[in-house]
Formats: C-alpha cells, sequence, structure tokens
C-alpha cells in the first residue's frame, strides 16, 4: 500500500488506497453473495480451473452412474414381467397336471376323459397365448409371435458406465407348441387353434403321455424362473455396488463445486461490516488534505 502523504493533495494517496480496499471488499463480498445465491463454490473457471476440472470429471461419472442404475431398475421390471409371465404358465401347468392325473383313473368315463382332453388342449392355447403377450417394448421375452414357441432372442441389459452389457440368453421358448427349445411340447407342433387342438387325446390321457409332457413342460418353466431369479439377483448387487460407488461420486462432486452454505453467509456478513468501515475510511480519507486550507488563512 502507498505511502501517505497529506501534504501533497493534488494525489490524494490515502484516498485512493481506500477506495482500493473497497473494491477488494466489494469484489469479495460480490463472489460470496454470488456463492450464496447459486448454492456453488465454483461459478467461473476462474474461481477454481483445476477444481473445476476434476468436478466436470466427477459429473460425468455420477451422471453415467445415474443412467445405468436407471438401466438396472429398467431391466428388473423387464425381467419381472417375464417372471410374471412364467409364473402366469407353471399355475396352469399345475392344474392341468391335475386334469391329467384325473383323468388316469378308472373312476371317469370315457366322456369325462374326453371333455378334460378338450380342457387341457384349452389350456394350452392360453399358455401359448401368454407367451405371446409376455413383451417390453415389442421385445418378445419368453417365446416368439405367431405359436409363441422359438426361443427368443438374447436379452442385452446395460450394466457399467464403460457402455458394456451383461446378457440373459433363456434359450428356449415357452409357448405350448413344438418341441425341445421350440416350446414346451404339449401339442403339436402345427395346432388348429380354431376348433381346439386334439393334442391330448383320451389314449394320451390314461396312457399317461399327457402327464409327461405335463411334467416336462413344468421342469422347463421351473428352470426359466430359476434362471430368472439367478439374473435379477445378480443385478440387485450390480445395482447395490453403484450405488455406493455414486454416493461417494456425489461426495466428491458435492465437495469441490458445492459451497459451504454457512461459511460463505459468515464471510459475506464479514465484507459487508468491511464495506461499511471501507467506505466511512473513503470518506474520511476525502476530507483530510482540508486541514491545509488552514495554512491560506
Amino acid at each position: 500500500m502507498a505511502s501517505v502523504d497529506v501534504t501533497r493533495i493534488a494525489g490524494n494517496i490515502g484516498a485512493l488506497n481506500s477506495l482500493n480496499s473497497l473494491q477488494q471488499i466489494n469484489n469479495q463480498l460480490a463472489i460470496h453473495q454470488t456463492r450464496l445465491a447459486t448454492g456453488k463454490a465454483i461459478n467461473e473457471a476462474a474461481d477454481d480451473p483445476a477444481g473445476l476440472s476434476m468436478a466436470t470429471t466427477f459429473d460425468v461419472r455420477r451422471q453415467s452412474m445415474q443412467t445405468v442404475l436407471g438401466a438396472i431398475g429398467d431391466a428388473k421390471n423387464l425381467l419381472s414381467t417375464a417372471e410374471g409371465g412364467l409364473s402366469k404358465i407353471q399355475d396352469i401347468l399345475v392344474k392341468m397336471r391335475g386334469k391329467a392325473l384325473q383323468a388316469k383313473g378308472d373312476t371317469i368315463g370315457s366322456t369325462e376323459v374326453t371333455s378334460i382332453g378338450k380342457q387341457l388342449s384349452a389350456y394350452a392355447a392360453e399358455i401359448d397365448a401368454i407367451a405371446s403377450q409376455t413383451t417390453w417394448n415389442s421385445t418378445s421375452l419368453i417365446g416368439t409371435s405367431g405359436s409363441a414357441g422359438a426361443a427368443p432372442s438374447a436379452l442385452n441389459f446395460l450394466t457399467d458406465t464403460g457402455g458394456g452389457t451383461t446378457s440373459l440368453t433363456l434359450s428356449q421358448g415357452y409357448g405350448a407348441y413344438g418341441s425341445g427349445t421350440a416350446g414346451l411340447g404339449l401339442l403339436g407342433s402345427s395346432p388348429n387353434q380354431t376348433t381346439v387342438d386334439a393334442g391330448f387325446t383320451s389314449t394320451d390321457l390314461t396312457g399317461g403321455t399327457a402327464l409327461t409332457r405335463i411334467d416336462a413342460a413344468i421342469n422347463l418353466v421351473k428352470s426359466g424362473i430359476s434362471s430368472i431369479g439367478s439374473f435379477s439377483a445378480r443385478l440387485s448387487f450390480k445395482e447395490d455396488a453403484m450405488n455406493v460407488a455414486y454416493t461417494n461420486t456425489e461426495a466428491a462432486y458435492n465437495r469441490i463445486m458445492n459451497a459451504n452454505m454457512a461459511q460463505e453467509q459468515v464471510e459475506a456478513s464479514k465484507y459487508v461490516i468491511l464495506q461499511q468501515t471501507a467506505t466511512a475510511m473513503l470518506a474520511q480519507a476525502n476530507a483530510a488534505p482540508q486541514f491545509l486550507l488552514s495554512l491560506f488563512r
């Protein structure tokens, strides 16, 4: 700070020193007021270039994590839809097994056995309908369209911030028609759904063939539900780990970018007081050279 020489009034160095101090105080006050208004510790690159660079890195990472967390949540909902479809199919198969067991006994006549066969065929048609309707965003989950038999395509889910995916492949269609991976094999591959397929004949029912088909179908559905459940649990572990990483990343970003509001308020209050005192000192400094007038009286 320049030395004050009150006998040289043209420069008024004292007033200039007070003015410089007032300007610096005003600048600092403006910074703290801006931080209080925005909640941000860094409002422009000049505030902290290195800090802004680090914060941008954390910001990119945390937003990527938010995207992945959303994708995992959607994936779990998709899997719940597939599981719901398979669970309903399993319920129908359990009922079908009960009817098939009933048909094997001699306590019912041939007419009743025929009726059971038609009922089982109708149940099978409903299974096929459920497999066709179990979709997500037009993607078939447990069977292709049409006869809903062939295995669906692999399902790919976003699971990391680098764009990597994790795939689930059921390798099995869960429609009623077709055999092997093309369906549950309950009825023939070309059923007549208009007149109710005659795949469950009285001979199949009394001889136990129908029961064997149904048991095999139940095992396939149980395996599918197990695969979906295991994959869903895996996604839950990924989601938990991602949530922890996101919280830590958010904390790091918050420490750099966001203002400590209590501290900023303290600083702002301090500079408001200094602004008032500096203004008063500037007024005094401007009035100080007037004592020289007494020399000319």
